[in-house]
Order: C-alpha cells, then sequence, then structure tokens
C-alpha cells in the first residue's frame, strides 16, 4: 500500500480524497495556488505545498510543479481527483517516468476514450451499442451532410477531444450544417486545441444514465449500478439521482453488461464511468467514457455502501477487485451547490462566505471545502458544496432534499439553494417523467 499520496486537485474533492487516506492510514499532501492558501484541504492535510499564483495553467495544470511538489515530499502516488489533469494522458505518463504511481488510468486507456471518435469505434468493436453516426472524424462539410441525410436528421456534430458541452452543435438540416460546423470547429479548437468533428444522430429528448464500473490490473471488471444525470443545464449537471426513476431491472443488467464489456475491451484499471442516452423505446446507445471519479460518486456510496475512493487507491496499489457486482440498496439524491444566481442566468458569485450552516440529521451528508469566512475565488469552478441525502423511497428523498436545503444556510454571496428548492416542489420533477429537455422549459423566474 502507498505511504504518501499527493493530491493534485483542490476544493471538496481534495478534501474527500484526504479523509479516506487517513482511514487507511495514509499520509496525505496537499497542494495549492495562492487563491487557496486558507482552503480546508490545505489545513486537513499532513503536508501542504503551494505550487503558483492563482491562474490554473500556473498551478493546478501546472505538471512540473506538481512532479516537483511530489518528489520533495517523497509522495509515492498522486490521486488527481476531477476536473484539471485527471484525464490529461500526458500527466500520467510523467508520473510513470518519474516512478511515481498515477491514481487513475494509464495514459493509452485516457487516450483511447479521450478521443471521442477513437472511444466510439473501440465501442462498436467491442459490441456495445453506439449512436448512428460518422464511423470517425468528419474531413469535410460535405462529407457531414452526406451522412446526415443518410441517418436522418436532426444530427449533432460533436468535438472529439470535447468535453462540458464545449463544441457540440445541434443541426436541423442542410441549410443549418455550414454555420454549425464553423461555430463547433471553432468552439473547439479553442477550448481544446483540436478541432476534429465527428456526427451523430441526435437523439431527441433522452434520459442520461451513467454506469459507474471498477477495474483492476488484470482486466476484470464490475458495476456498481446507474446514476440518472438528465437534470442538467446546457449540458452542465445540476441533479443526479440513484437509482434511476425510468431504470427496470432488465434494463439495468443489460447495461451494467455493457458498461462491463467497455471497461473489459480496454483492461481498465481503477474507477471510470460509462455514460449513456436513454431514448423514450428504452433503448441506450454509448455516449463516452469518463476516465476517473465523478462529480457524484457518493450517491454510489450512500446505495452500495462502497467507498469508490479506496477502491481507486487499492486497485492502484495493485490488489484485485472481486468482479462482484453491486445494486442499489437505497434511493440518493445529490443537489450541486455553486456560487451561482440562479435568477440571472447562473451567473458565478464568488466573494466572501459571511454565515455559513450545513443541514444534518438522518440520511443526510454534506461534501464541501468552504466554512464561515471562507472568501470564493473568481478563478476555478463554482461549485461549492454537494448535497447528498439518502432515503428508503425516491419519494422520501425528495421531502428529506428539500428539508435540508432549507437548513442550508450560506450568506455574503448568491447560490443555487434557492433553484434546487423550487425543483423538488416541481411536479414533473417529482413524478420522475422528465428528460434532458427539462431544463428548456423550467420557468426560473418562480425563484426568489
Amino acid at each position: 500500500m502507498f505511504k504518501k499520496i499527493l493530491i493534485a486537485n483542490r476544493g471538496e474533492i481534495a478534501l474527500r480524497i484526504i479523509r479516506t487516506c487517513k482511514e487507511m492510514g495514509i499520509d496525505t499532501v496537499a497542494i495549492y495556488s495562492t487563491a487557496d492558501k486558507d482552503s480546508l484541504h490545505v489545513r486537513f492535510a499532513d503536508e501542504a505545498v503551494c505550487i503558483g499564483p492563482p491562474p490554473s495553467n500556473l498551478s493546478y495544470l501546472n505538471i512540473p510543479q506538481i512532479i516537483a511538489a511530489a518528489e520533495i515530499t517523497n509522495a509515492d502516488a498522486i490521486h488527481p481527483g476531477y476536473g484539471f489533469l485527471a484525464e490529461n494522458a500526458e500527466f500520467s505518463q510523467v508520473c510513470q517516468e518519474h516512478n511515481i504511481k498515477f491514481i487513475g488510468a494509464s495514459p493509452h486507456m485516457i487516450d483511447q476514450m479521450g478521443d471521442k471518435a477513437t472511444a466510439k469505434a473501440t465501442m462498436i468493436k467491442a459490441g456495445v451499442p453506439t449512436i448512428p453516426g460518422s464511423k470517425g472524424l468528419l474531413a469535410t462539410i460535405e462529407e457531414g451532410i452526406k451522412i446526415a441525410n443518410e441517418i436522418k436528421y436532426p444530427v449533432i456534430l460533436k468535438a472529439t477531444a470535447g468535453g462540458g458541452g464545449k463544441g457540440m452543435r445541434i443541426v436541423n438540416n442542410d441549410g443549418e450544417f455550414k454555420k454549425a460546423w464553423d461555430d463547433a470547429r471553432m468552439e473547439a479548437g479553442a477550448a481544446f486545441g483540436n478541432d476534429g468533428l465527428y456526427l451523430e444522430k441526435f437523439i431527441v429528448e433522452p434520459r442520461h444514465i451513467e454506469i459507474q464500473i471498477v477495474g483492476d490490473k488484470n482486466g476484470k471488471a464490475c458495476h456498481l449500478s446507474e446514476r440518472d444525470c438528465s437534470i442538467q443545464r446546457r449540458h452542465q449537471k445540476l441533479v443526479e439521482e440513484t437509482p434511476s426513476p425510468a431504470m427496470t431491472k432488465k434494463l439495468r443488467e443489460k447495461m451494467g453488461d455493457a458498461a462491463v464489456k467497455a471497461a473489459e475491451a480496454i483492461n481498465y484499471e481503477g474507477a471510470g464511468t460509462v455514460e449513456f442516452l436513454v431514448d423514450k423505446n428504452k433503448d441506450f446507445y454509448f455516449m463516452e467514457m469518463n476516465t476517473r471519479i465523478q462529480v457524484e460518486h457518493p450517491i454510489t456510496e450512500q446505495v452500495t455502501d462502497f467507498d469508490l475512493i479506496k477502491e481507486q487507491i487499492k486497485v492502484a496499489a495493485g490488489i484485485e477487485i472481486s468482479g462482484k457486482n453491486y445494486y442499489p440498496h437505497l434511493f440518493s439524491m445529490e443537489c450541486r451547490i455553486n456560487a451561482e444566481d440562479p435568477t440571472a442566468d447562473f451567473r458565478p458569485s464568488p466573494g466572501k462566505i459571511t454565515n455559513l450552516h450545513l443541514p444534518g440529521g438522518q440520511g443526510v451528508r454534506v461534501d464541501s471545502h468552504v466554512y464561515a469566512g471562507y472568501t470564493i475565488p473568481p478563478n476555478y469552478d463554482s461549485m461549492i458544496a454537494k448535497l447528498i441525502v439518502s432515503a428508503q423511497t425516491r419519494e422520501e428523498v425528495i421531502v428529506r432534499m428539500k428539508r435540508a436545503l432549507e437548513e442550508f444556510v450560506i450568506e455574503g454571496i448568491k447560490t443555487t439553494i434557492p433553484f434546487h428548492i423550487k425543483l423538488m416542489e416541481d411536479p414533473q420533477f417529482q413524478s420522475g417523467k422528465f428528460t434532458t429537455a427539462f431544463m428548456d422549459t423550467f420557468d426560473l423566474s418562480q425563484i426568489e
């Protein structure tokens, strides 16, 4: 087992990893930018190293500085969390070259799944259902229009190096194609340094359902059932839950088997997520694979009583998994609490938290790095907490979540708490009969 792990991240995920490491008897090293010197992950790690000024490219994305921090503290492994360098093949490779274990996917696995066109080809070969579309990257607009007419509009152009909704455009007819092509390539090039596009049939109003998987060094994988991530805005997830209200026992078995097949096809090692779109006929299609821990992993932990971070670390240390699949025995839901103003188009709201009260009680978990007096810097993602609630039924979860949200006091900044309260009161959300288009018609004017 590792003696010391450096956490190449910040905020709540860094604190989450530190907690599990402490329980495993592993020392931890926090890295931080000058903007994060007062963050809790810095306070609770055994050691902390400042790696640069606030801009991410000069700190949390600065690979030489992170490796130097690991070497001067004698860390024998690095956990990247999610975001930043978690799916960066170069970082994984550099860790290997410096004999530091990267607690995540190998460079080859990241490359295979990080490039969406390559990932799709790999899944087709493995027999995993995929969305009809181009067989690889599009060479020309004319090729894209030809394929769009063969599989029928609407279609969606996607950046092969994409993520977070960038480099994506829906196209409804030939006349829209050129502008969508130009816009998607420009956005993808600016965001990822790669303007390659591929094309898929656009599944109208699907559900976004992902399967949590874990694989070991011997190519054995298991799944831990699904998470429903259909409540999202501009391709950014807002609420996740498990089990999915749309799931059946038969569908769970089929999707779980497909996810395991996907992981074993690339001999995947560690925790990862296979994301699918599910249409109104319960047909499902591979969308992408995230070769890292997910923001929403706590709800899976709550319903399976399984510590995913601990399993990541164990697998990275060479310990085999049993291959047993895990199924939910509770219901759980996560609301992402962001420092944003939902009444002003979710505009970021950094600043000082003047007063804070966290909710508690049976079935309530809060993952957060903030406290009263903490100043949220404007340099990073606006998520400041995750409120996770569990209960015996989905109806109980919604009631408990609303109660917990009403207890959650954050003063000094605007947050998405009022939005989540209104969401819990929404009849369509309560019914569980919604799709990824839900937020297109949700009335934000009702939020006070």
